[in-house]
């Protein structure tokens, strides 16, 4: 029987992203964030960076089926994950050379610095650089 992974705790969370190409979505999670891959079953994978899992749910698997009323589960919102990061700046750097495009240029308020962009399937992500 293959190791499957399961939370520690039922009061542990997960957060589920819907996306539409499952080897992509692990390249861009693995290679720009600093996730590593804790599990890939046919169309599912789960991605961990520190206490974070992420689900990754291809349009086959279980957890992207459409709701009872028909609605179809889409990537993409506002609804997002945070990353803490030492130096955004940089990082933010990094990741426009990679071919990452941001939603918006740094914020910096009195919660610290932050910045928001998308996974390739629409899913947003903000970095967050706490207040020196």
């Amino acid at each position: 029987m293959p190791n499957i992974w399961r939370p520690t705790s039922v009061d542990d969370a997960v957060v589920r992203y819907q996306i539409a190409d499952l080897d992509r979505a692990i390249d861009f999670y693995t290679s720009q964030l600093g996730f590593r891959l804790e599990q890939r079953a046919g169309p599912v994978a789960i991605v961990a960076r520190g206490a974070l899992h992420l689900i990754l749910s291809a349009p086959e698997s279980s957890g992207s089926q459409p709701m009872a009323d028909g609605e179809s589960q889409q990537p993409g919102g506002w609804n997002r994950i945070v990353l803490y990061v030492d130096d955004l700046e940089s990082t933010v750097g990094r990741l426009s050379g990679g071919g990452v495009l941001f939603r918006n240029d740094i914020k910096d308020g009195p919660g610290g610095k932050q910045v928001q962009f998308t996974d390739p399937d629409g899913n947003s992500i903000e970095l967050h650089e706490a207040p020196a």
